[in-house]
Parts: C-alpha cells; sequence; structure tokens
C-alpha cells in the first residue's frame, strides 16, 4: 500500500473545498455507493442479468473528477461506468433500469451495463474494449482545440490499460497537439485478475510513463476526495489554457472482484481489509464532522441518498421491457438498420 508520503501534492483552487463543495462531493460517493449496492442486490434477485463491473471504494475518483466538471465537459469511461455516469447527474432510475433492461433505462435497455451513454451529461459512452476510447477522447478535444471551444475531455481508465498500444498513441497524439484531455488511470492494483505490478516494468504504471510523452509525474491518493478533486482542478485549468494534457494515476482499490462473477481469491489475505480501513466514504465523513459540519447534515444527505435508492429501484420493477420494434434502431448514427456499402 502507497503511503501519504508518496503521493504528489496538488495546488488547490482558492476556496474551492467551502463546505457547500464538501457536501457535495459527499452526496456524490454516497449516492454512487448506494445505488451500486443496489444493483449488486438486484443481481441476487435475479432482476439484473449478465455481469457489470462495480466501483465500490472507488467512488472518490467519479466524485472528485465530476465536481471539478463544467458544464459541457465530457466523460469517457470503461466498462465500470456506473460510477461516472451517475456522478455527472444521470438519474438513479436510468442507470438501474438499463442494468435491468427496461424501457425506462438510460438506452431503453439496449445498452447494458456496459454500454451506459448520456451525450446530455457529457458522457460520451462506457467502452468494453480495453483501451478504446483513449484514441476517442483525443478526437473529441482535438475538435474543441480546432473550434476553439473550451471544453476538455477526461478519460478514464484501469491500470491494465496502460499496457495497451492504445494507451501510448493516445498520450503521444495528445501531448504533440497539446489538446485539452486529462488522462485518468483508476489504478486499482488489478487489472482483472492479475496484479498490475506482475506484468509492468515500472511501480506506477501511468504516472511513471508520463516523462515519455513530456507529461508531469502525478500520483495521487484516490480514496481521498479532496485529493482527486484538487488534482482535477489543476488539470482542468491547465488544459483550458491550452497547455496540453494531463496524465494523473488514482491509487484506489476495488472492494469486490472484477466482475460479479469474482470472488477475488486471487487477493493476498488481509489485504481487502487493510483498504477498507480507508474506504473513501469512511474517510471522508470523519473529516467532514472534524470540519465542523454537523452529523445532521450527513445525516439528511444519507437518509436523501436511501430514499432515491429505493424510488428509483421501485420505478424500475415497474417499468416495461423494451418493446421489439426498437430491436433494429439506433444501430447507424441515421437510426436505421439497413447495412449500405
Amino acid at each position: 500500500m502507497t503511503s501519504r508520503a508518496q503521493l504528489k501534492p496538488v495546488k488547490l483552487r482558492n476556496d474551492a473545498l467551502n463546505e457547500a463543495k464538501r457536501l457535495d462531493l459527499y452526496r456524490i460517493q454516497v449516492e454512487i455507493r448506494d445505488c451500486e449496492q443496489r444493483a449488486y442486490d438486484l443481481f441476487l434477485q435475479g432482476l439484473v442479468k449478465g455481469t457489470s463491473h462495480l466501483s465500490l471504494g472507488q467512488e472518490a475518483v467519479a466524485a472528485g473528477f465530476a465536481s471539478a466538471m463544467e458544464k459541457g465537459d465530457l466523460s469517457f469511461c470503461t466498462y465500470r461506468g456506473h460510477a461516472h455516469t451517475l456522478a455527472r447527474g444521470v438519474p438513479m432510475d436510468k442507470v438501474l433500469g438499463e442494468l435491468m433492461q427496461r424501457d425506462n433505462g438510460l438506452m431503453r435497455g439496449k445498452g447494458g451495463s456496459m454500454h451506459l451513454t448520456s451525450v446530455a451529461h457529457g458522457v460520451m459512452g462506457s467502452y468494453a474494449i480495453i483501451g478504446a476510447h483513449l484514441p476517442i477522447a483525443c478526437g473529441a478535444a482535438w475538435r474543441a482545440q480546432y473550434k476553439g471551444q473550451k471544453d476538455v475531455s477526461v478519460c478514464f481508465f484501469g491500470d491494465g490499460t496502460t499496457n495497451i498500444g492504445a494507451f501510448h498513441e493516445a498520450l503521444n497524439f495528445a501531448a504533440v497537439w497539446k489538446l485539452p484531455v486529462i488522462f485518468v488511470c483508476e489504478n486499482n492494483l488489478y487489472m482483472e485478475y492479475t496484479p498490475i505490478r506482475d506484468v509492468t516494468a515500472v511501480k506506477h504504471p501511468a504516472a511513471d510513463r508520463a516523462g515519455a510523452y513530456g507529461l508531469e509525474r502525478i500520483v495521487v491518493d484516490g480514496n481521498d476526495a479532496d485529493e482527486v478533486y484538487r488534482a482535477a482542478c489543476a488539470a482542468f485549468d491547465k488544459a483550458r489554457a491550452g497547455d496540453g494534457p494531463s496524465l494523473i494515476e488514482c491509487l484506489t482499490y476495488r472492494h469486490s472482484g472484477h466482475s460479479r462473477a469474482d470472488p477475488a481469491k486471487y487477493r493476498p489475505e488481509g489485504e481487502l481489509e487493510e483498504w477498507k480501513k480507508r474506504d473513501p466514504i469512511k474517510v471522508y465523513r470523519r473529516r467532514l464532522l472534524e470540519a465542523g459540519i454537523g452529523e445532521s447534515a450527513l445525516k439528511q444527505i444519507e437518509d436523501d441518498s436511501r430514499r432515491k435508492v429505493d424510488a428509483a429501484t421501485e420505478a424500475c420493477k415497474a417499468a416495461p421491457p423494451p418493446p421489439a420494434e426498437i430491436l433494429t434502431t439506433d444501430v447507424y448514427a441515421d437510426g436505421g438498420w439497413a447495412w449500405r456499402n
């Protein structure tokens, strides 16, 4: 486990982390945790089909970046994208409905867990192919640069992606063109079932390679929403100023296996318990109390989150499955399905 001494400090915007901002950071983390836990419970009830990849334990990364974004900024997610989708403001019933293959889902039940997309909220897709979205994020950033627009693209990926060719190609392209894009590695120590340290030549798979592309080496505590937020703010300021991309490695840990079917027996005994001592939500809750924020304010957030999850669950249970006639719609950009040359 990485100690605080090894993490790179980042500058904080003046007055950025006031009480309102911190309460919002706490709310986002709690809502992600509650919604994803409910998704797991619904799976056990047979109401969520197929697999899904949860971010239990990694909520601080999604919360920190979403809180630093401005309207119009774009998120590109992996198959572990529920957290980032919720953090951008997509309603819980839209996410749970999609997982439950209901007509009220984000894509009317056609996309499923690994393809959550909401252009209206700046969520430009979750991608099941490892590393596929990094060049796409570069394309979106190149468009902003070309048109003189100020939106920034943020691309989230796991530690295993750093050993994929698209990672290096995208970093090089972004650095050469000084694109307004932020690459965020959520290093949870495992690339599916394999420890990332066993197959990577450097200790920090993302940050230790930053120098090869002329970028600053940035490693932050991905279980600390404040640190993530600070790093995100600095990277957004840099991108909007025209100073190019950033690569940020967030050290975190997933509490569950790679997917629902994974019991995670490959983890050393006691490792999960040690990381749970740094549960991002418990850590943040203690910090808010120590900062003088009242217990009642935190309990209000927690109670509201549970009510939202319960209401979303009932709405999704009552929603019908998608009608058969939409099966062949939205296959191509024009909305049709017929093959053309």
